[in-house]
């Protein structure tokens, strides 16, 4: 069947590429041809001189994306990464806290009496996921308050993946790792200094640390942390100094904060600044929302058009499906897998 509206037709791959051959020759209808279609766009818009935005919401750590998240940073196939508070975190816990993790994979059945029984035993569930607090966040509690003292004290102000970055390369957790760090992708970001956004990240365990830790006179100015305008400023600058040369694509995985404070740095610099620069050059969004009244998550990307965020011929994919099997088909594409 020849494609009528696809990006190309899908083009010859190396028998050293079994995944991606494998999706090339079974994904050819709806949602997975969608799935081929935004691998196929991904990997032009790199090949044509782009860069990737790549944004994370929902629990995309806990489900271990850094194993394919990883290399695709190793590799530059990403070029700059926007997620919530939690994904920021999640990822170092499970790096340092992987053997204390508990899956639970009939979670649906779980009675309220059961649900206590994990509270009291500390375990925070996430679906089918339950991550340990004293292994994991309390691990990294301790470390990252240091950072944030030191700050204090010296009057400096970071961004919060800067303090975590901090942790990282100074090697404090590192006799606590518990999975090869090749496959966390904040360990990758840290090691290419990877420019991030993090909006909102007062909604996420370490926010709430942080919080504690102000009320306990362990830091004591709230602008040791640099908040999210800063984060709209700082991306501003990037987006401007970046789409100068190239062209930026967004590829948003699930919805939320994560995607949609970023996506609008375009028109904030059209609208607000009243400066040219180029629209977004390639829109993906793997979601599971419903396109229903009022749901920006769940909105087609031609709705995005509309803001002055994408072109009438932007290259645009939605892929209706879980994002933690979409997400990793895709980046093995990207990586020629």
């Amino acid at each position: 069947m020849k494609s009528q509206v696809g990006v190309s037709d899908k083009p010859a791959v190396s028998t050293k590429a079994p995944v991606s051959a494998f999706l090339r020759h079974h994904f050819r209808h709806f949602n997975a041809a969608a799935l081929v279609d935004a691998g196929d766009a991904y990997r032009k818009h790199l090949d044509g001189g782009g860069k990737m935005m790549v944004t994370l919401a929902g629990a995309m750590s806990t489900a271990e994306l850094g194993i394919s998240l990883a290399e695709m940073i190793r590799r530059d196939k990403v070029h700059i990464i926007s997620c919530t508070g939690a994904n920021l975190e999640e990822d170092v816990y499970n790096l340092i806290a992987h053997d204390f993790y508990e899956r639970i994979p009939n979670y649906r059945d779980l009675t309220p009496h059961d649900e206590k029984r994990l509270l009291d035993r500390h375990l925070n569930r996430v679906t089918d996921t339950c991550i340990p607090e004293e292994e994991a966040m309390r691990r990294l509690e301790a470390a990252v308050l240091e950072e944030w003292a030191r700050a204090d004290k010296k009057g400096e102000c970071h961004f919060p993946h800067e303090f975590i970055f901090k942790v990282i390369r100074s090697g404090a957790l590192k006799q606590h790792y518990q999975i090869d760090p090749k496959d966390s992708w904040m360990v990758a970001a840290a090691e290419k200094n990877l420019p991030m956004v993090v909006p909102g990240w007062e909604d996420s365990t370490l926010g709430n640390m942080f919080a504690a830790s102000m009320i306990r006179g362990d830091v004591k100015k709230s602008t040791t942390m640099r908040s999210g305008v800063e984060y709209m400023v700082d991306l501003a600058n990037w987006y401007q100094t970046t789409a100068a040369n190239s062209s930026i694509g967004f590829f948003q995985i699930g919805g939320g904060i994560a995607g949609d404070f970023p996506i609008c740095v375009v028109p904030m610099i059209h609208q607000d600044l009243r400066r040219e620069t180029r629209v977004w050059g390639y829109f993906c969004q793997i979601s599971d929302s419903t396109t229903s009244y009022g749901s920006y998550s769940g909105a087609v990307p031609n709705e995005k058009i509309t803001w002055g965020k994408l072109e009438v011929d932007t290259p645009r994919f939605v892929i209706e499906s879980d994002a933690t099997i979409v997400a990793p088909l895709i980046f093995a594409m990207v990586l020629d897998w």
